[in-house]
C-alpha cells in the first residue's frame, strides 16, 4: 500500500512539473507577442511593441482625421464632388503625419503602458481609495508630461526650440485646464473597466474624438495652441 500511495503521489508530482512547465512556457511565448526582449548583463528591457505599434497607428489615424476636418473647412457649399475630393486629398502633411506616429511609437506608447504597469503595481488593490488616487495620479502626473514631451517633440521638429518656454507659458496651462473635461471621465472609465493591456489603445482613440471635439467647437485661441500639434492624448 505504501509503494501504491508513493507512486500516486509520484504520479501527481510529475504532472504538477509538467503543468508549470506548460504554463511558463505559455507565459514566455505571449510576452514575446508583445514586446521585444533585450538582454545586456544580466537585466531585462521588454519594449511593448504592440501597445507602441498601437498607439502610433491610432495617432496616426488621429491626425488624418484632423488634417481632413481642417481641409473640410475651406469647401465652399458650392463645390461639386470632384473639387471636394482633390480639396480633401491633397495638400497632405506628410511630415507632420510622421511626427505624430514617431511620437505615438517611441514616447505615448511604450512611455503611457509603463505609468499603467507602474500603477497597478503600486496601487493593487481594487478599492475605491486605490481607483480615485489613480485617476488623480493619472491628471496631475501623466496629464503634464504628455503635454510637456508633445510640446517638445513637435518643436524639435521644427526646428523651433527656442519658441518652447513661450509656448510652455502660454498655451500649456490652457490646454491642460480644459482637457480637464474630456479627460477625467475618460480616465475613470480606462481605470474602471479597461483592462491593463488595452489601456494605451483606448486612451489613444479617444484621443480621435477629443481632437474631433476640439476642431469643431473650440475657438481659434485654442485651435492654434492645440490642433497645431496634431491629433494627441493629452491626460
Amino acid at each position: 500500500m505504501g509503494s501504491t500511495i508513493g507512486g500516486g503521489g509520484n504520479g501527481l508530482w510529475w504532472k504538477f512539473l509538467l503543468n508549470k512547465h506548460k504554463h511558463n512556457g505559455s507565459q514566455r511565448k505571449s510576452q514575446s507577442s508583445d514586446s521585444i526582449h533585450s538582454n545586456n548583463g544580466g537585466s531585462k528591457f521588454n519594449f511593448p511593441l504592440k501597445q507602441a505599434l498601437t498607439a502610433a497607428s491610432l495617432t496616426l489615424t488621429g491626425d488624418t482625421i484632423a488634417q481632413l476636418s481642417s481641409r473640410w473647412k475651406t469647401i465652399q457649399p458650392s463645390s461639386d464632388k470632384k473639387d471636394v475630393m482633390e480639396t480633401l486629398l491633397s495638400n497632405h502633411d506628410w511630415l507632420r503625419s510622421l511626427r505624430m506616429a514617431s511620437y505615438g511609437f517611441l514616447l505615448y506608447g511604450p512611455g503611457s503602458y509603463a505609468w499603467y504597469q507602474y500603477l497597478d503595481h503600486a496601487l493593487p488593490k481594487p478599492t475605491v481609495e486605490n481607483f480615485l488616487l489613480k485617476v488623480v495620479l493619472n491628471q496631475v502626473v501623466l496629464g503634464p508630461c504628455v503635454i510637456g514631451i508633445v510640446f517638445a517633440w513637435n518643436n524639435l521638429w521644427k526646428g523651433k526650440l527656442a519658441q518652447l518656454p513661450a509656448m510652455y507659458q502660454n498655451d500649456a496651462l490652457p490646454t491642460l485646464l480644459y482637457g480637464l473635461r474630456f479627460w477625467v471621465p475618460a480616465s475613470i472609465l480606462n481605470f474602471w473597466v479597461i483592462p491593463l493591456q488595452a489601456r494605451v489603445a483606448f486612451m489613444s482613440t479617444c484621443s480621435i474624438f477629443w481632437n474631433f471635439y476640439l476642431s469643431s467647437t473650440m475657438s481659434n485661441f485654442y485651435c492654434s495652441a492645440i490642433l497645431e500639434l496634431g491629433n494627441q492624448e493629452f491626460l
